[in-house]
């Protein structure tokens, strides 16, 4: 009966409808303000789930991150409301700008084409992806390849150095070929960088029978999917720390690799972490 009132008001006088069905406007207002009151409290509890799940995420997931999370645990509620309760309290999620790394010369191997282009992965170690970012310790440059799975986003291999060379980019790759094994058909994709189109990374491709892709000339997001993975890594571990050691930046790596494969959610693969998503297919 109430619920009827409030659904009509705009179409019916409130005095009309209080005669009508025998009640009166002051019966009315009291059940509204225990309707608003109890939508209060389940803010309030929701607002703890919210909360939980954030800080679990470390502060990165945003509301549509933190909605399929409470799905995966059976709470119903609308994203919408997540993202209302998440802004009424001033819970953000961390962001970053993207530092580019620049490869070292300006020389392009031509001869090597975007054989990944308009490609659809459908599996596991069909592309791999490869790339070189920047990082600090004690205000010196140290220098991070990784290797993803283009399928999963899973990160398969990777290496810390202090020189950003061709030794480092092929450490990372034999780590990846260690753990995951050679496929038949198997691409291997990075940008234009003299790390992975020296004589020697390319014939430590070949040596493993796999297919090299490099970006194609001038076209700077080729390489989109590990360029937003050490944009999240940057944003989610690294900004706001300084490192005093190799040591402590090592062991940061380590763990957020862990918890990137295994843990975190990823949108783009149905919200599932790298290791779910290879699990399901």
């Amino acid at each position: 009966m109430y619920e009827f009132i409030e659904a009509n008001r705009s179409n019916y006088s409130l005095a009309v409808m209080c005669r009508v069905y025998g009640v009166s406007p002051r019966s009315y207002y009291s059940w509204l303000e225990r309707g608003k009151s109890l939508r209060a409290v389940e803010d309030q509890l929701l607002l703890k789930r919210i909360v939980h799940e954030f800080d679990k995420s470390e502060q990165i997931y945003g509301s549509p991150k933190i909605y399929k999370e409470l799905k995966k645990q059976g709470i119903a509620v609308s994203e919408k409301r997540v993202a209302r309760l998440m802004r009424e309290n001033g819970l953000k999620a961390k962001k970053s700008r993207i530092y580019r790394s620049r490869p070292g010369t300006q020389r392009f191997y031509t001869g090597i084409p975007n054989i990944i282009w308009n490609q659809e992965v459908t599996a596991a170690n069909q592309v791999w992806v490869g790339d070189i970012t920047y990082l600090k310790v004690n205000e010196e440059w140290r220098y991070l390849a990784v290797v993803l799975d283009l399928f999963s986003r899973k990160v398969i291999g990777w290496a810390l150095g202090k020189r950003k060379s061709v030794s480092l980019t092929t450490k990372a790759l034999r780590r990846a070929v260690k753990r995951r094994g050679l496929h038949p058909g198997l691409i291997f994709h990075s940008d234009r960088g003299i790390e992975y189109g020296a004589f020697e990374y390319r014939e430590l491709l070949d040596t493993y029978g796999i297919r090299q892709s490099m970006n194609r000339v001038g076209v700077m997001n080729d390489n989109v999917y590990i360029e937003s993975f050490f944009h999240q890594f940057k944003t989610e571990r690294i900004k706001t720390k300084e490192f005093s050691s190799d040591w402590t930046l090592r062991r940061t790596i380590q763990l957020y690799m862990k918890w990137y494969n295994e843990i975190r959610s990823h949108s783009s693969i149905g919200y599932l972490s790298p290791v779910e998503y290879e699990c399901s297919i």
